[in-house]
C-alpha cells in the first residue's frame, strides 16, 4: 500500500509539472533571453552590458526563473535593450502579465508601442496576453492575443529590440525572435 501510494503520488505530481510548463519553441525562433540571466542584453543609460546580471538598475528590471519583471516599486523611467541590433524581416513574440497600472514600452525600428490599457485591444490585466511584433519590408504590425493593433511604417531598417520601464508592473516571459539578422 505504501508503495502504491508513493507510485500514484509521483505519478500526480509528474502531470502537475508538466501540465504547468507547457510552452514549446516554435520552429525558426530563438529564445532572446538564456533563462538564467540578462546576458545578451545591456542598459540604455550608458549601454553597460548586462551579461551574467540578473537585474538592471537596482532592481527595476529582474530575471528569475525564466521571467523578467518591471518592479514599480524601484522608480526609474529606463530601457533595457539588446545588445545587437535587429535587421531584415522578423518576428518578435512573448507573453506578458500587466497589472492595472501598467504602461510600459517596446521600441524597436524607430517605433514605440505602448504597453498600456486603452492602447491594447483585449487586453487581460493580471493575467498572461500572447504578444507578436512582425516586420517585413518596412511594414510593421502590432498584435496583442491574435488581434491586430496597429500597423505601421518602420522608420529604419535597423536597430535594438527596447524595454522600457515607465509606470506600473508588468511580467514578460518566453520573449523569442525569428529572423532579425543582417
Amino acid at each position: 500500500m505504501r508503495i502504491l501510494t508513493c507510485g500514484l503520488l509521483m505519478t500526480c505530481l509528474t502531470f502537475s509539472a508538466s501540465a504547468a510548463d507547457d510552452f514549446k519553441l516554435e520552429p525558426g525562433f530563438t529564445l532572446m533571453f538564456n533563462g538564467k540571466d540578462l546576458s545578451g542584453w545591456k542598459e540604455k543609460t550608458g549601454g553597460a552590458s548586462l551579461d551574467g546580471k540578473t537585474e538592471a538598475y537596482k532592481g527595476r528590471f529582474t530575471y528569475k526563473d525564466g521571467i523578467l519583471t518591471i518592479d514599480p516599486s524601484v522608480k526609474g523611467d529606463v530601457r533595457i535593450m539588446t545588445a545587437k541590433e535587429l535587421a531584415g524581416d522578423l518576428v518578435i513574440k512573448f507573453e506578458f502579465k500587466p497589472n492595472d497600472k501598467c504602461n510600459n514600452d517596446l521600441f524597436l525600428r524607430g517605433e514605440k508601442f505602448d504597453l498600456v490599457k486603452g492602447n491594447v485591444k483585449n487586453l487581460k490585466e493580471n493575467e498572461w496576453n500572447q504578444f507578436e511584433i512582425t516586420v517585413k519590408g518596412n511594414e510593421m504590425e502590432y498584435k496583442n492575443n491574435g488581434e491586430t493593433q496597429r500597423k505601421s511604417k518602420t522608420k529604419n531598417d535597423s536597430t535594438v529590440f527596447e524595454i522600457r520601464a515607465e509606470f506600473g508592473a508588468v511580467q514578460i516571459r518566453h520573449l523569442r525572435i525569428m529572423g532579425g539578422t543582417k
